[in-house]
Order: structure tokens, then C-alpha cells, then sequence
């Protein structure tokens, strides 16, 4: 939950350092005279800004560090989505010594903003884009290329099972302030573990990783993808379940297994309605209590209260997920014992 959403955000206020280098780079670039407006961010440590030159904008990526180009995740990522052939915004040009990306602006209007203006018959349209561009990913990505940095991390069950201790840790303990016992943390972990090394045993492919309205944009009545410089492997449910189980927007329930379903026979066509469903439904889970844990850390860590309004919502999800399977009894029980949605 950072990256270039920020594009859809208001103004937020540059350090004197950060000025220091945008204005060393348009000096560089003999773009002296630019407007530069600052864009507030989100939970990233990247900070962005919208460019404005002779009537013509750009947003400018500014990196807490310098980089190299060539090991620098939004490229390769930018340059491999690009040639499968899905919406991503184009760079105009790179400055590794100063830690700057130009991009393309792709304005203001991410889905989430989008929905709020259109009807269902719109609405439903929309997604059916957005679901139709995973399995793009999925289908074009499973066919080689596979050099690609984003190919050789994945979420396996320590990088699953590290995010669910983030959220005991920053929502459970952090957030709420409320004290585990040595039994509840040891039925925690072993329902995290259990959990984490069911969902690594599934088939992986390439994941944007965080695929929801808030990063996706409509630009020339495209969605464009944005924010895509983790991707990793993974379950062929997750970005489903960032889409449709996603914190910042309601999707109806009956659209949303409609939509699920077409993903399935596009995606994953020989796997049974069955075990998609529980697949969907424990990957919801595990990515729902991961994002309540960013959630926690930028409220208490970074004292920035931008996620609290979109707690209940997560909740909810998480709750649905544990009524519904019995094998999860033992995670429910403890958890609503210390977080009262959950019960």
C-alpha cells in the first residue's frame, strides 16, 4: 500500500533536502522554470511530485537514496508488465545519482475514485478489466522471460508467516495494546504456520502484489497499473483477493463471485470451484491480517492515521473468512479474545 497512488492524493510539503535535489535535477535537465507540487504519500519511503512545464505534467519519483538504474525493481517490473502488453506508465527519464524517476502522469482518477461517480453496469465493467488483466499477467508470465528479479522472490512460509507476526505485533499488541499470553501465542503461531504452509504449498505465479483500487488508474479509459515495484510469486488467488477483498471499497457480493468466477475459468480453468474457493478465501485472510498490521504500524510507528477509517471494513473480511471454516476455530477464538470484530 505505497507507490505512485500517491498521484491521487493531495498536497503534501517537501523537506529543504528534498527540494535541494528536485531543484539540482530540473537545473540538470534545463527545467528550471517547472512548477513542482508536492504529492502526499502514503505507507512508502519514496515521495512524489507533479511536474508542470509549458502545459504539459509529468510526476517525479524522488528515492531516499540514490539507485541504479539497472537493479531498480519499478523498471524492470515497468519494462516486463509493458511488454506483456498491460497499461503501466510510461518513464521519461532517470536519475539514479539523485535518486529520481520521471513519469508519466497518469492525473488523478484511481478506481477507487472512479466507482464513486459510475452505476453498476459501469462498475462491473471496470472490474471485468481489472480481472481480465491478472490473468494476462498470469498467462503471459507463466510463458519464459523469467530472469526478472521479481521471478526469484515469492511468498513462501516465512515471508507469509513474518506478515502474520506483523500484525500480532503492530495491530494486536501495537494498535490495540492488548497482552498475549504464552498459550495465545502459541496457538497463534500454530495457526499462522499451519496457514502460511498450505497457502506456500499452492501453484505460484507472478503477482502484481498489491492490486487494488487504489492502484489502479483510469487514464484514456484504461485501467493503468501502478505500485507494482514488489511483485513476487505467489498464490494465482492473490491479486484476486486484493481486488475484490480489497480495504478501501465494498465490492457486492454477488458481483464478486461472479467476477471471481470468470477469473477462475480464464486463470485456472482445471481447478475445481472447490479449491478455488477455500484457495481465495485462506490467501483473504492471510493478506487481510497482513494489511491490518501496515494499518497498526503507520497508526502507532509512524503516528499517521491516513488507514484508520478502512480498519472496520478489513475486519470484516477477516471475520467472514473465520466464521466460515471450522479448522479455524482455534485462530478465531484467540484472536476475538483480544479483537472484538473478529468475535
Amino acid at each position: 500500500m505505497s507507490g505512485t497512488a500517491a498521484q491521487a492524493s493531495g498536497a503534501g510539503s517537501e523537506s529543504p533536502s528534498e527540494r535541494a535535489l528536485i531543484k539540482a535535477y530540473l537545473a540538470a535537465r534545463k527545467r528550471e522554470d517547472a512548477k513542482v507540487t508536492p504529492l502526499s504519500g502514503d505507507a512508502s519511503t519514496r515521495r512524489y511530485f507533479r511536474v508542470e512545464e509549458e502545459g504539459t505534467t509529468r510526476v517525479l519519483a524522488l528515492y531516499p537514496e540514490p539507485f541504479d538504474p539497472g537493479e531498480l525493481s519499478f523498471l524492470g517490473t515497468r519494462d516486463l508488465l509493458d511488454g506483456y502488453g498491460l497499461a503501466v506508465p510510461s518513464v521519461i527519464d532517470v536519475d539514479g545519482s539523485r535518486g529520481v524517476v520521471l513519469q508519466e502522469d497518469l492525473g488523478d482518477r484511481t478506481l477507487q475514485e472512479v466507482l464513486k461517480d459510475v452505476g453498476a453496469g459501469r462498475h462491473e465493467e471496470l472490474y471485468r478489466e481489472a480481472i481480465d488483466d491478472i490473468a494476462t499477467l498470469q498467462q503471459r508470465s507463466a510463458e519464459g522471460s523469467q530472469g526478472a528479479e521479481c521471478f526469484r522472490i515469492a511468498f513462501d512460509i516465512e515471508k507469509l508467516s513474518w506478515e502474520l507476526h506483523y500484525f500480532l505485533k503492530h495491530f494486536v499488541e501495537g494498535y490495540r495494546q492488548r497482552e498475549l499470553t504464552v498459550e495465545d501465542r502459541s496457538t497463534l503461531s500454530e495457526g499462522f504456520h499451519r496457514l502460511s504452509q498450505e497457502i506456500a504449498s499452492w501453484p505460484r505465479t507472478l503477482c502484481h502484489r498489491d492490486f487494488h483500487s487504489r492502484n489502479l488508474m483510469l487514464h484514456r479509459e484504461r485501467l493503468f497499473w501502478i505500485d507494482f515495484q514488489d511483485a513476487r510469486m505467489g498464490p494465482t488467488t492473490y491479486d484476486l483477493v486484493s481486488l475484490l477483498r480489497d480495504a478501501y471499497v465494498d465490492v457486492p457480493e454477488e458481483m464478486s463471485e461472479g467476477l471471481a468466477e470468470r477469473f477462475r475459468q480464464r486463470a485456472v480453468p482445471d481447478e475445481s470451484r472447490e479449491v478455488f474457493r477455500r484457495r481465495f478465501e485462506l490467501m483473504a485472510l492471510q493478506r487481510t491480517l497482513k494489511a491490518l498490521g501496515t494499518f497498526g504500524y503507520m497508526a502507532t510507528v509512524r503516528e499517521n492515521p491516513v488507514y484508520l477509517p478502512y480498519m472496520p471494513r478489513t475486519l470484516a473480511h477477516a471475520r467472514h473468512i473465520l466464521t466460515r471454516h471450522p479448522e479455524l476455530e482455534g485462530l478465531w477464538r484467540t484472536l476475538g479474545g483480544h479483537v472484538e470484530e473478529l468475535t
